[in-house]
């Protein structure tokens, strides 16, 4: 399918007898390069009557005076109109596709007695790149605003300019140097993205005026030889850090620096010759260049927090330049643990499996961690400013952790089970008692008490737990009421409890 990037300026300017050129820019795709192109007025009913296409085809009323040049391995196809009369201004469009209303974008022409605006300026990029755009002499004396802008269907909207403005999807990616001796100056951006691709205007002055200004049609090219490289730069305070710089290796480039952006600007700190900024003298230099594989490395020491912000690498080559761009985040001085109040907390990190956390103390923890006192379960890696708290790994004990409301029920529960044992006991043996009185049984109750009751009247399990009363060594069952749990009770009175 046709692609739908078709771009290119929304008005021309022409003067009677003179010629206007126009160019559009599409995307470089087999369906482009070789569909048709065309040119056609727009007429009052609402039809566009082809002038001129890739067909061959030329309107008479424009023979001999209107051309139409297609470079497909540019992406662009180039309209020309000469012998202008009054007659030509209006609405036109240019276009792809096998009929007028296929893919086109609409622009006016007004012919009056002076030409503004040349042709635009065809600047390609690579993605992830840079590129650099020339801009036209204006103030020789830089006393006006500077300023590149995007154009639109009726407007350019201001991208960038020397006032210290510059737009959200620009932030850190764009610089306007300086006017040289001439008034012409330079627009850079790096790190070009796929919507960059447009028509825009630099120019001095105020953004509603077309004096001393430049149409640029930039292209950037969806596929890239360029790998891509992080965006930011952590450091500490006090501490240090290196910035690896690249460039193309077969070029030759009379100077690599690194610059601090800030509003559209950006501060030369130091350059491959010596030069160091006087502010960062004595804490950055460039220790490192690599010919061969096109990179030179720039180290900054003694941080501070003011220095967090945009840095550029450059490289410059005449008029050239290939630059890249990285934000440095500084962090103030990571605290001992031993200090709770001033202790950073580490950013949690997502994990496969359990991570084992050892206490100050070398127990260890497997799978839990303790921020606000309870036990739970985690699968994320969090340091917390403060020791945790301690845990036997004793399954039991763990248990316990979890299930204390059970456990505070031990000093109440236990006194009155043994308690409703032994009265049990008496009350049988004394039944017995009376029971044998009554049938004249001559037995010594005395020596038997202990014995009857657990053989008449107790099941084989409670007369083992009556038989264990007698010793010093007591043991006494006793299960909670989801039944997971057996409560075992020595004689020194000390408890243990067994997961079942």
């Amino acid at each position: 399918p046709v692609s739908s990037t078709l771009y290119g300026s929304r008005f021309l300017t022409g003067e009677v007898g003179g010629s206007v050129t126009h160019q559009c820019f599409y995307s470089i795709m087999p369906a482009n390069k070789h569909d048709r192109k065309y040119w056609c007025k727009l007429a009052a009913s609402g039809l566009c009557y082809t002038i001129i296409s890739t067909t061959g085809y030329t309107s008479k009323n424009h023979a001999g005076r209107v051309s139409l040049e297609d470079i497909p391995q540019n992406g662009t196809f180039r309209v020309t109109m000469t012998e202008l009369k009054k007659s030509d201004a209006g609405t036109y469009r240019c276009g792809i596709g096998t009929t007028n209303r296929d893919l086109y974008i609409s622009l006016n022409l007004t012919v009056s007695a002076a030409a503004v605006l040349g042709p635009p300026k065809l600047i390609r990029g690579e993605l992830r790149g840079s590129v650099t755009v020339l801009c036209p002499p204006g103030d020789t004396q830089g006393g006006e605003k500077r300023f590149w802008c995007k154009l639109g269907r009726t407007s350019c909207a201001l991208i960038a300019d020397t006032d210290g403005y510059v737009g959200k999807s620009f932030q850190g990616r764009i610089f306007i140097t300086p006017q040289d001796s001439s008034g012409a100056f330079k627009i850079l951006i790096n790190d070009l993205k796929k919507e960059d691709s447009g028509l825009y205007r630099c120019g001095t002055g105020r953004l509603s005026s077309w004096d001393s200004s430049q149409v640029v049609a930039l292209q950037v090219t969806a596929a890239s030889t360029l790998p891509k490289r992080p965006k930011f730069l952590s450091g500490t305070v006090g501490g240090s850090l290196s910035v690896k710089c690249h460039y193309d290796p077969k070029g030759n480039y009379e100077q690599k620096y690194l610059c601090r952006w800030k509003e559209a600007r950006c501060s030369l700190l130091v350059d491959a010759d010596g030069f160091v900024h006087e502010s960062y003298e004595g804490r950055i230099q460039i220790v490192s260049s690599d010919q061969e594989n096109g990179t030179y490395t720039v180290v900054m020491s003694h941080l501070r927090e003011e220095d967090a912000g945009w840095y550029w690498c450059g490289a410059k080559n005449g008029h050239t330049e290939h630059t890249s761009s990285v934000k440095l985040l500084v962090q103030k001085e990571a605290c001992s643990s031993q200090d709770p109040e001033t202790s950073t907390l580490v950013k949690p990190t997502l994990s496969s499996s359990l991570t084992t956390y050892r206490t100050p103390t070398q127990r260890s923890i497997t799978g839990l961690t303790d921020v606000t006192g309870t036990v739970t379960e985690s699968t994320s890696t969090l340091l917390p400013s403060a020791p945790p708290r301690t845990f036997v790994t004793s399954p039991g004990e763990i248990y316990r952790e979890s299930s204390s409301h059970e456990s505070r029920l031990l000093p109440v529960v236990l006194p009155a089970l043994i308690l409703l044992i032994f009265i049990t006991i008496a009350i049988l043996a004394l039944t017995k008692i009376k029971l044998q009185k009554e049938t004249g049984e001559e037995r010594n109750a005395v020596g038997n008490l202990e014995a009857v009751p657990i053989q008449g009247g107790l099941n084989p399990a409670r007369e083992q737990t009556m038989e264990e009363t007698s010793s010093l060594e007591k043991m006494h069952e006793y299960r909670t009421d989801s039944g997971k749990c057996r409560w075992v009770f020595s004689g020194t009175g000390t408890a243990s409890v067994v997961s079942l």
